[in-house]
């Protein structure tokens, strides 16, 4: 288990390749180095241990998949990170 962090710091843990927030949410799947939601629309780009919604990359999609269940964990943010893009689109 890895844990990647948002443009803006906060925590995400990586298992395989699903990705889960601090509550236990599964807020995307990693394919390549792109990250979709739930509906198959295209949410993040790992970039190091950073996941950040770049604009140029948002005509990507992939299918659709089942939620997973996941205990939420603590884990401290980061300061965020001046690397080009947005923050992405996933709850708390």
């Amino acid at each position: 288990m890895d844990y990647l962090y948002t443009k803006n710091g906060r925590p995400l843990k990586r298992r395989g390749d699903d990705l889960f927030s601090s509550s236990g949410t599964h807020v995307g799947r990693i394919r390549g180095e792109k990250v979709f939601d739930s509906t198959g629309r295209y949410a993040g780009t790992v970039v190091g241990d950073r996941v950040i919604y770049r604009s140029t990359h948002s005509a990507s999609i992939s299918g659709p998949f089942a939620q997973r269940a996941s205990a939420g964990f603590g884990r401290a943010n980061r300061a965020g990170t001046g690397a080009w893009g947005d923050e992405p689109p996933f709850p708390d």
